[in-house]
């Protein structure tokens, strides 16, 4: 993998700009989210995260904190770049800063096809599949792993 860095960006700043760009061309063109959904109000509050390679930003995912436990979402990888470990180092970089703050709980919801990369993150799977953006989805989190029970 070339050079990464990943940096948390104030929301609308020039680089969380280009990340709402790759989300859109992850979330809307590619994956086919409906438009309306893919941006909303938690982007105003949530901690975003940029990953930059070769000049540009080619990863994001953001952060937004709840009482239970800190949601991690918007995880996107430029197509191009994809399968070389970005939304790990993403998701790990943002984690330990999240735990340096003193969130020690994280949940997500994932595509139901990502379920393994999430598993390899130390995260489970719960409840009902659910649709979201018209995919197939499952609430996970990496607390309370024993009571984690999956409905279908």
């Amino acid at each position: 993998m070339n050079a990464l860095t990943i940096l948390p960006v104030p929301a609308f700043s020039t680089l969380c700009n280009a990340a709402f760009t790759l989300r859109r061309e992850v979330f809307v063109w590619e994956q086919k989210v409906p438009e309306e959904e893919e941006h909303d109000g938690d982007d105003l509050t949530a901690t975003h995260f940029v990953a930059i390679a070769q000049g540009e930003v080619v990863g994001t995912l953001r952060l937004i904190k709840r009482p239970e436990h800190t949601k991690i979402g918007r995880v996107a990888v430029r197509g191009s770049f994809r399968g070389q470990g970005i939304a790990r180092s993403m998701i790990e970089a943002a984690m330990l800063q999240a735990r340096a703050a003193g969130e020690q709980r994280f949940y997500l919801t994932a595509q139901s096809d990502k379920l393994g990369f999430y598993e390899k993150l130390g995260f489970v799977a719960f409840g009902p599949e659910f649709m979201d953006g018209g995919m197939p989805h499952r609430a996970m989190r990496d607390y309370d792993k024993d009571s984690a029970v999956l409905i279908d």
